[in-house]
């Protein structure tokens, strides 16, 4: 194996890892993948991050094709489709956290209660309708969901998040699970206030060299 497809399968693993030790997920729930070329690299099927290793991650082709003695998450479909679809990504994290997970078992979107959601693309976080887990219908309800957008939820499943990094993508998905914690004690406080689609499309384009994108060129 190549110094720098070693390096790629250890960096989805500590993702993995990383998603537990953050809280947004627990036993085998939760797959990531991370671009590589002209395939993917993701996290196996039913493998606990504590028990996982770099020669565990299955490389997967865009055909959907991968090593006979190797089984991808369940979920490799929206991986695929969302790398294959929006170029400018390079991974993705799916998770189970409790609060994005609660709104998601509600159908519930996440309005722009926070200038934060100017994080995640627009002015609102979608709610995909429910679908089968690892089905062609959950993979395009989930692009549809997340059109103009880099993080999602499932409806009665859990949350997406994808971007140019498998830093950014974690990022990404614990500000989300932070967000709809808040909403969620908002929500018990009173009635939240909503930003306006102006103001969040303000903060959106202050965004581009906020945090982890003020590195980019």
């Amino acid at each position: 194996m190549e110094t720098d497809e070693r390096s790629a399968r250890e960096s989805v693993v500590a993702a993995a890892r990383a998603m537990d030790a953050q809280g947004l997920n627990r036993g085998t729930s939760g797959n990531v993948s991370l671009r590589f070329r002209d395939r993917l690299l993701i996290t196996p099927s039913g493998l606990p991050t504590a028990r996982m290793g770099p020669d565990d991650v299955v490389p997967l082709k865009f055909d959907g094709t991968h090593p006979p003695d190797q089984r991808p998450s369940s979920e490799w479909r929206f991986h695929r489709d969302i790398l294959a679809s929006r170029p400018e990504l390079a991974a993705v994290v799916h998770a189970h956290p409790i609060h994005s997970t609660a709104f998601a078992m509600c159908g519930r979107e996440i309005p722009a209660v926070h200038y934060m959601i100017a994080a995640f693309g627009g002015p609102n976080v979608r709610c995909a309708p429910y679908a089968a887990y690892g089905t062609a219908e959950l993979s395009e309800l989930a692009l549809a969901a997340l059109a103009g957008r880099n993080v999602c939820l499932l409806a009665n499943h859990g949350m997406i998040a994808a971007g140019e990094s498998l830093e950014k993508a974690l990022w990404l998905a614990f500000e989300l699970e932070t967000l709809c914690q808040q909403y969620a004690v908002a929500l018990q406080v009173g009635a939240p206030m909503i930003l306006s689609d102006h103001e969040i499309g303000q903060i959106v384009e202050r965004f581009r060299g906020y945090g982890l994108n003020a590195s980019k060129p």
